[in-house]
């Protein structure tokens, strides 16, 4: 089978990290970086590797020394796992769209290392993740087991101009559904009563649970994408 075990301690990190590439997608991650840890768990799962990581970091200064060791420790992981690279298909891509996103990644096993990025990040932080980091991890993956990678956004919410991601998405809610109101629900755990004075709840992403037919209770940590969108027609709101 085509495992490795990476040990690896600094004064800022002590990481441990086991790789199987011919797993089923079991994840066992406590990275002390909760994005990071989620991120790990779906990169598992979604290419059927097993991957346990434990790393204890000086998350209290930042994540940074975390991430980009674990990028590293990854990295020198899929090395080892590789061996020879006897057998394998040397290229590979994937497209993947998910709602108003689409990102191409692509990578050459060449071991020769490159990493193509560009990627519109325009928050700062997702949870306590800086996403700035995100482009860290990469750069040691790559370095560490020789490839060239890249990773284009063709498509998303642009924050041009200086606009808030609200700006942006009512401006394409009220495009797309031409409507004439796109309104933004309150912060999760709170719950909105429907069939107010100004129309009812038309629309409503992922991140928001539909309890009764008067009821929507958000569960997520990102009001932005729940909305609800009404149009005036006859004088009177109606559902889109």
């Amino acid at each position: 089978m085509r495992t490795a075990d990476i040990k690896r301690d600094t004064r800022e990190t002590r990481i441990q990290l086991s790789l199987n590439l011919d797993g089923t997608g079991k994840a066992d991650i406590a990275t002390g970086v909760g994005f990071l840890d989620h991120m790990l768990e779906l990169f598992a799962r979604h290419g059927d590797f097993d991957l346990i990581v434990r790393c204890q970091g000086d998350t209290q200064v930042d994540g940074h020394h975390s991430v980009e060791d674990i990028g590293i420790c990854l990295g020198r992981a899929f090395a080892e796992a590789l061996g020879d690279k006897r057998g394998i298909t040397r290229y590979g891509q994937f497209l993947l769209p998910m709602d108003e996103t689409l990102v191409l990644v692509a990578c050459d096993l060449s071991g020769r290392d490159y990493l193509g990025w560009s990627v519109d990040l325009p928050a700062q932080k997702v949870g306590d993740f800086d996403t700035e980091l995100a482009k860290e991890f990469f750069l040691a993956l790559v370095r560490e087991c020789p490839m060239s990678l890249h990773i284009r956004q063709l498509a998303g919410i642009q924050l041009a101009g200086g606009a808030s991601g609200g700006q942006c998405l009512h401006k394409l809610l009220v495009e797309r559904y031409i409507c004439d109101k796109a309104h933004f629900l309150p912060l999760p755990g709170q719950k909105l009563q429907r069939g107010n004075a100004k129309g009812r709840i038309a629309a409503c992403s992922r991140y928001g649970k539909l309890l009764t037919n008067d009821t929507i209770d958000i569960h997520d940590s990102h009001p932005i994408l729940l909305c609800y969108i009404t149009k005036r027609v006859d004088n009177k709101w109606k559902l889109l």
